[in-house]
This record gives C-alpha cells, sequence and structure tokens, in this order.
C-alpha cells in the first residue's frame, strides 16, 4: 500500500461508521452531510475489497473484517490525533492539553495524586486522564504507548522503550490486626500455609514471581483488580497479601490491619514513567516527563517507610 495516495481522512470516516454502524449517525458525527458519508463509506469498501458494514434486517452490521478494524482504527485515530498535536513550544500556565496516563490503582494513589496536585497549581489547562492498565500491555506493548502519554509501570514488566524513572518503593505484608496465628513476624511456612487476596494482574507484582523462586506457591483465596481493596479483604480474616510500601501507608487507617515485612528479600520496585518515541520531541510532553520526574524525587526524598 502506497500510504501518500490514501486520504487520511477516511480514517476520520472509518472509525465514525464502524463504531456508530449508521451512515446518517457517522455523517453527524463527523460533520459530514450523508451522501458524502455514503461516498466515504464506497471509497472504503473497495479500498479494503469488503463491505465493512453489512445490513441486517433494518440495521447493519459490522463484517467479521469491520468487526477486526474496529478497535485498530480507533488506535490508529488516536496515534494520528497525538502526533498532529505536537508542539514545539508549551506554556502550561497558558496552554490547554489532555494527557492520558494508564496505570493501576497503585500507582494512581501513590503518584498520580501527587502529580494532579502539581499539575492543578501549575497548568490550570490541563487535564490528566488516568486509565486502568491493559492486560495487552506486555504482549503489545508499541500499540498501547502510541495511543496514549505514558503508563506508569515498575521496571521489570517492560523494556526497549524510553522511561523516565520516579521513585523506589517496597513490598510489604498485611495481616488482620487480631490475626489469630502470627504475632509481630511472618514466616516462610507462613506465607506458604495460609490463604492470599491478590492482585490479579500479576505482571504488576514482580515480587510475586519471586516467591516461586523461593518455592513458595501462594494459596489465592480471593483475588481482586485493585491493590486498594486488599486490606479490606484482609481484615477479619486468616488472609495475608503482599502490597506495596508506600501504599499501606496511605491505607492504614480504612481497615483493621498490621503491616508485616517480608520473611525473605523482597524486590525492591522501582516506578517509571514509560513513553513512546514519538513523543520524545514535543514540548508538552517533555513537559509532563520533567514534572513527573520532580513529582517522584519529592516523593523519593520522603522515602517509602
Amino acid at each position: 500500500m502506497n500510504l501518500s495516495r490514501l486520504d487520511l481522512n477516511l480514517v476520520v470516516a472509518l472509525r465514525a461508521l464502524l463504531e456508530e454502524r449508521n451512515v446518517t449517525r457517522a455523517g453527524q458525527r463527523v460533520g459530514l452531510s450523508q451522501p458524502a458519508m455514503s461516498a466515504a463509506l464506497a471509497r472504503l469498501r473497495r479500498h479494503f475489497g469488503d463491505d465493512l458494514l453489512a445490513r441486517v434486517g433494518g440495521h447493519y452490521e459490522l463484517t467479521a473484517l469491520g468487526q477486526v478494524l474496529l478497535n485498530r482504527t480507533s488506535t490508529a485515530y488516536d496515534v494520528l490525533e497525538r502526533l498532529f498535536a505536537s508542539q514545539a513550544d508549551f506554556d502550561p500556565a497558558r496552554e490547554s492539553r489532555e494527557f492520558k496516563v494508564m496505570a493501576s490503582d497503585y500507582a494512581v494513589a501513590v503518584f498520580g495524586t501527587e502529580l494532579a496536585r502539581v499539575v492543578h497549581e501549575e497548568a490550570p489547562g490541563v487535564r490528566l486522564r488516568f486509565t486502568q492498565t491493559s492486560p495487552t500491555v506486555v504482549d503489545d506493548t508499541a500499540t498501547l504507548l502510541s495511543a496514549i502519554d505514558g503508563l506508569l509501570m515498575p521496571h521489570g514488566v517492560i523494556s526497549d522503550f524510553p522511561a523516565t524513572d520516579l521513585y523506589d518503593d517496597r513490598w510489604v505484608f498485611l495481616v488482620s490486626a487480631d490475626h489469630p496465628e502470627i504475632g509481630d513476624r511472618l514466616t516462610r511456612e507462613d506465607l506458604a500455609r495460609l490463604p492470599w487476596v491478590t492482585y490479579q494482574r500479576t505482571y504488576d507484582a514482580p515480587a510475586v514471581r519471586q516467591l516461586g523462586m523461593l518455592g513458595i506457591e501462594p494459596r489465592v483465596e480471593v483475588s481482586v483488580d485493585s491493590f486498594q481493596l486488599l486490606p479490606l479483604l484482609v481484615a477479619g480474616t486468616r488472609r495475608i497479601a503482599l502490597v506495596q510500601g508506600r501504599l499501606a501507608r496511605l491505607l492504614a487507617p480504612i481497615a483493621a490491619v498490621r503491616v508485616l515485612e517480608p520473611p525473605y528479600e523482597a524486590v525492591p520496585l522501582r516506578e517509571a514513567l514509560w513513553w513512546h518515541p514519538v513523543h520524545t520531541h514535543d514540548a508538552a510532553h517533555s513537559w509532563l516527563r520533567e514534572t513527573s520526574a520532580r513529582v517522584g524525587a519529592r516523593l523519593a526524598a520522603n522515602g517509602a517507610e
């Protein structure tokens, strides 16, 4: 395919058609008349050699290829939007911009809240949009990063992309304040015999993989897609949970739990902001990275205890 011969306006039309599944509504969404959108659909059908939208009864449904293109078109649109939003200069006090950052609830609670405070003070026109980390982050990192401004993720999960280191953290265990079997410390035998509450996106917890190297297989009783729910699922039970030290300190008031040190030398956690190389020379993105580094340095100075 010769990209220079492709009308990139068709990407806008294609996204609207695939998401709306209606020519009239798609045209209204992008500001085209019904005949103009019909002509765009005809060009797209010729290009792909497929109907894309097939009439079923009184409505349209996506063809098999149309379904495949649905997510790809959304990603391509986001990439193009970010590409043409790139700036040579950026004045945070005067300009308007939205940054989309993907992160776990741990990263938002510990780092994102501090970043948002600084942005609120220094850049009143800047908006931050935090979204939950995608399950495809490891398998399709390039595509994911190309559609967002940054990914908050510890080292040891992805590689080969630029990153700004933010702060270090450590791993601790949570047990109920009234746990009937645990005193002031945990043993490796405790980790093997007691039931666990775990964060189900295991790539965010490389320390869990360390347990396997120690011959410990957690007996998972409950898994949840939120680090912040772990204390509530530990309190009043025999369960244990592995959580980041900074988050444990923040969550201490919400549940009757105790924080205990691991009975082994747990691997530390170094949080970073990862981004796609396409953003490297964008002035607005440079400001985001520099601001993130400042916030990270402030957290680092406060320590992980």
